[in-house]
């Protein structure tokens, strides 16, 4: 029987590991954005801290925010289905983008932002796991500007099977891991770094601090999912009732109605 571990997906474990081992951070950016390592010379995290309360908190976003040589770089973990995800991240990357810019400073002072979104949840439809967006124009592909990069990783296109010539897929491998064998399968590969992952996320798996915290923030977390679909599910059916009333104005019957928005007959009795 396959043993269960701590899940990096998980958004407070993927912060606590890699803001609390640089190294591996290091290694991971190298990885996900195709960098030699030895260019990535210094990493500041901005918001390391864990606060107790965002633990349990609806809402809270346990993203890491960096500033890497000059480079502005938030990477976020985003567990469990977020249909507005595209248009929050180009949110997060215009405050980042614009945010660090005081009055009257100049705006070549503006520096190049990278927003890094690993999803556990399919946004594309194309086999690839791997999305990287920038501005450019239509027909010619120039690029605008090299100061907007923004990268999706959808971990359910991700294989089981490790490739030990691939460390970009290995590090989602890793992070997309569910059980103890799946990571000792990873570090059977003989890369150095995901060895030093998977003997550091053993240790975490036997604290018992570090599991009560993963399991309050998912349940945290699997609130959050329902409310969100709860008032999907609410705007749906207002749109429907709306729909509907238009064709009760317009003299269709209530059949033809209930066909076309999938209300139930009694339902829209009521809104004659």
């Amino acid at each position: 029987m396959a043993k269960s571990t701590i899940r990096v997906k998980l958004d407070i474990i993927f912060k606590m590991l890699f803001s609390e081992h640089l190294d591996l951070l290091h290694e991971l950016l190298a990885g996900l954005l195709r960098l030699p390592k030895e260019s990535i010379k210094n990493i500041v995290i901005k918001n390391s801290e864990i606060v107790p309360d965002s633990i349990s908190g609806k809402f809270v976003r346990m993203d890491l925010n960096m500033d890497v040589d000059g480079k502005l770089i938030n990477v976020e973990m985003q567990y469990g289905k977020d249909y507005n995800f595209r248009e929050r991240t180009l949110f997060h990357w215009s405050k980042l983008y614009s945010g660090e810019l005081r009055s009257g400073n100049d705006f070549s002072l503006l520096k190049p932002t990278i927003c890094i979104g690993i999803v556990d949840f399919k946004m594309f439809d194309c086999p690839e796991f791997h999305s990287h967006f920038t501005v450019m124009e239509t027909t010619r592909h120039e690029v605008l500007t090299d100061k907007c990069g923004i990268h999706f990783f959808e971990l359910t296109k991700i294989s089981k099977k490790a490739n030990k010539d691939d460390i970009m897929e290995l590090w989602l491998q890793l992070i997309n891991a569910e059980t103890k064998e799946e990571l000792d399968m990873l570090a059977q590969t003989g890369v150095a770094p995901i060895q030093r992952a998977v003997y550091v996320l053993h240790q975490m798996s036997e604290d018992e601090k570090i599991q009560e915290m993963a399991r309050v923030r998912e349940k945290a977390l699997l609130d959050e999912l329902t409310a969100r679909n709860f008032e999907r599910r609410e705007g749906l059916v207002e749109g429907l009732v709306e729909v509907a009333k238009n064709l009760l104005g317009m003299g269709d019957s209530i059949e033809k109605i209930a066909a076309v928005t999938g209300l139930s007959h009694e339902q829209i009795e009521k809104l004659k």
